[in-house]
């Protein structure tokens, strides 16, 4: 079962996850409510995917000078900034909803406003977590920030299908804005967190020092590229909200297509406990990866609802478990004063891959077909998958053991 020893032996870190558990709940609500009211304003599987763009532009480009700041400056203060000016773009999207006629523009740069701040500060809350835990507890509190940020994506979706059908868009929104409160509060309490008390103040030249040490750890770069592999051909949530009204015959249905791939992998973090005896911890990130191009070609061709929502929690599944594990090996091989900027990279990866993922998806489904679009990105993840694990063997050697001893 799930070790919650961080939570009790360690109160800041204890505020902070049940902080950040409050907000990601609220954050997934109004995520589906955007793709809902986009799709419904314009009826295009395409302008839903072109969201996308206002997560991965800033995710290219912020997250990595955040990462920098990160290690340079007190990491409290900036993931305070952080939060912030995602209370801002909420308000915006609020208020955009409560028009007559509400416009596309604003939910594009109200989105692209808080992907701004998030990847402004991402590269600081990502690095924390070893600065408010024991080493030993490293697995433990990542599979613990899983349980966070899963249980907002399996609730999150849940609630957006209901609210969605009886509450206006508006309250939504709102109701998103004052679930950043606690985490607001959560890092007000945290103690100063420096990554070095001399550490050089921010520059290209550290931006550049951080992308050069990733390039020079073989495992950290070969699970960074297996992971963005399964993303950008492998993701296929801009197509939920045509999914569910063409093929299931009920737009509503969205929140849970949203909703079963976050429950698969919430199941794996209530139950990570054995994943603390994984030792070729690089195989086991191959072999999940490759799980989820598997269970996503088969969703695209499912057509009774509950199978797509199990294929849909398997995938969620095999990709909750290469995370734990890349997040892991990212702590224990990473040293403290580069931290925040290969955080930084690292979450830019994570993210702007499913952005570049839904984009592509959306723009071949709209010139082909959803079945195809989904089929085809689920089997060029797996021959990604094996093409990558024979040009990284060190990833597939890496032994978190031995690791640990040297």
């Amino acid at each position: 079962m799930l070790d919650v020893t961080p939570l009790r032996r360690h109160p800041a870190f204890r505020r902070l996850w049940f902080g950040q558990g409050i907000s990601f709940i609220g954050t997934e609500i109004a995520e589906v409510a955007l793709a809902y009211q986009m799709y419904q304003l314009t009826g295009s599987t395409l302008a839903v995917g072109l969201i996308s763009l206002t997560h991965l532009v800033p995710l290219v480009t912020l997250t990595v000078v955040g990462g920098a700041i990160a290690d340079a400056f007190d990491r409290r203060r900036v993931m305070l900034v952080q939060q912030c000016g995602m209370v801002a773009g909420s308000l915006g999207l609020a208020a955009n909803a409560a028009l007559g006629h509400p416009r596309v523009w604003p939910l594009y740069v109200f989105q692209f406003v808080i992907s701004a701040a998030f990847s402004i500060g991402v590269g600081a809350q990502r690095s924390m977590t070893p600065q408010l835990v024991d080493e030993s507890h490293f697995m433990a509190a990542s599979a613990l920030n899983s349980v966070t940020s899963q249980f907002g994506a399996v609730g999150g979706p849940g609630i957006a299908g209901l609210l969605i059908k009886f509450v206006d868009l508006k309250w939504v929104y709102l109701g998103d804005s004052l679930s950043y409160v606690g985490a607001i509060a959560a890092v007000a309490l945290l103690p100063r967190l420096v990554a070095r008390e001399d550490a050089d103040r921010p520059s290209w030249g550290s931006i550049v020092a951080g992308f050069r040490y990733v390039r020079s750890q073989p495992v950290i770069l070969g699970f960074f590229l297996v992971d963005t592999n399964a993303m950008v051909f492998g993701m296929p949530s801009a197509l939920f909200p045509a999914i569910a009204a063409h093929r299931f015959g009920d737009p509503s249905l969205v929140g849970y297509l949203y909703m079963a791939p976050a429950a698969g992998a919430l199941l794996v973090s209530l139950l990570s406990g054995p994943l603390r005896h994984v030792r070729r911890q690089g195989l086991g990130v191959v072999i999940t990866a490759s799980l989820w191009g598997m269970a996503i070609a088969a969703f695209g061709v499912a057509q009774q609802l509950w199978l797509a929502l199990v294929l849909l929690g398997l995938a969620g599944l095999g990709d909750q478990i290469s995370a734990i594990l890349r997040s892991v090996m990212l702590y224990r091989i990473t040293p403290k004063e580069v931290l925040g900027r290969v955080s930084g990279i690292e979450f830019m990866q994570v993210a702007a891959a499913p952005s570049l993922g839904n984009l592509e998806a959306g723009a071949l489904a709209s010139v082909t077909s959803l079945r195809f679009s989904i089929v085809s990105g689920g089997v060029a993840c797996i021959a990604g998958c094996l093409l990558l694990a024979a040009a990284f063997p060190a990833l597939l050697r890496y032994d978190a053991q031995a690791n640990a001893e040297a």
